[in-house]
């Protein structure tokens, strides 16, 4: 059982009693300190001024401390467009569902992308819900969002982690938002292939999504992919090593790992908590597959510290270059003494 669902029932003496619920400490690993400082304050106070909410406060996310303090050059915000509410039902998501939700205003997408541009950020992150009442899937509302950002604020790094559009406009829609503008392209593969029917909606499968993030870099070569999943759902280290393995044959540059932290007694259940010296053991398993970086731990979510990942990727990748470069000008002069 999970370790969120220790629950005692009081004996009944006659009389029906309440069910009493014990909380079970969480381990020292899932604790966080309390976000402050003058770098969160400032990018808390301007994102709360531009009337847009965050998925980071929203959601509550643990995480908001470290992405709004993050390093110079590497705050990262997320926000969500489209809508708050989805038309699938993975069983580990919280968001809330229906088969017909409201339809997005026209100009949401300007809005959006003016309010993105007015905030003391370097790197957002643009998400949304599934939307398969939209013709496109709302690939085209992405789009905009992107195109406006960029015309205001060209320095600003984005990311979009789309759906699958699978049922909408399928990789066409992957198309239009690859080409937009972004910088990095994000599509969460979320559990290893065996536990894909009991863990995602049934509209999304293991091959759909390894086929988003390949078409996004057939699209657009010079995009960063990255990918997530979530480690509890009672998947085994040879199917973890198998998925890493495909997500790097699918040219995925980023990969993230974190624990199932479930949501609610509605949700599923926690299969198992692994403790930080795996999430480390991960880590190092990615790297050496040649991802350029990996995200692992506990509490990291696919938008974990975005910026600072990307920029760490980024500057591996350069180092490596300057390496190769040096090294190929040693081997072509000419030897001591020739």
């Amino acid at each position: 059982t999970s370790w969120t669902d220790s629950v005692s029932v009081a004996e009944r003496v006659g009389t029906k009693r309440a069910v009493k619920k014990q909380h079970t400490r969480h381990p020292d690993w899932l604790k966080v300190q309390r976000p402050g400082g003058d770098d969160y304050m400032r990018i808390r106070n301007g994102l709360r001024a531009s009337k847009l909410a965050t998925v980071c406060e929203e959601a509550r996310c643990p995480n908001i401390g470290e992405c709004w303090s993050s390093k110079k050059g590497a705050a990262t915000a997320t926000i969500m467009v489209l809508g708050d509410t989805c038309t699938r039902g993975c069983r580990f998501c919280n968001v809330k569902t229906s088969r017909a939700p409201a339809l997005p205003a026209d100009d949401e997408p300007e809005k959006t992308a003016e309010a993105i541009a007015s905030w003391e950020v370097d790197y957002v992150v643009i998400t949304s819900v599934d939307r398969d009442d939209i013709p496109d899937g709302g690939a085209s509302h992405y789009a905009r969002v992107v195109r406006r950002v960029k015309e205001l604020k060209p320095s600003m790094r984005l990311e979009c982690l789309t759906p699958d559009f699978n049922g909408t406009s399928g990789l066409d829609g992957v198309a239009t938002v690859a080409s937009a503008g972004l910088d990095v392209y994000a599509h969460n593969i979320e559990t290893v292939e065996r536990l894909q029917g009991s863990v995602r909606d049934r509209r999304a499968g293991y091959r759909e999504s390894i086929g988003v993030l390949e078409h996004a870099r057939s699209v657009n070569p010079s995009l960063v992919t990255k990918t997530s999943i979530i480690l509890g759902f009672g998947e085994r280290d040879d199917e973890i090593r198998q998925t890493m393995r495909d997500m790097r044959d699918a040219g995925v540059e980023i990969f993230t790992l974190g624990q199932y932290l479930r949501p609610s007694r509605r949700h599923m259940k926690v299969a198992r908590m692994l403790p930080p010296e795996e999430y480390d053991y991960w880590q190092r398993e990615g790297m050496a597959m040649g991802f350029k970086y990996v995200a692992s731990g506990p509490l990291v979510r696919s938008s974990y510290k975005a910026g600072e990942v990307f920029m760490e990727a980024i500057l591996r990748e350069r180092e490596a270059a300057q390496h190769g470069s040096r090294s190929g000008a040693e081997a072509a002069s000419p030897s001591d003494g020739a």
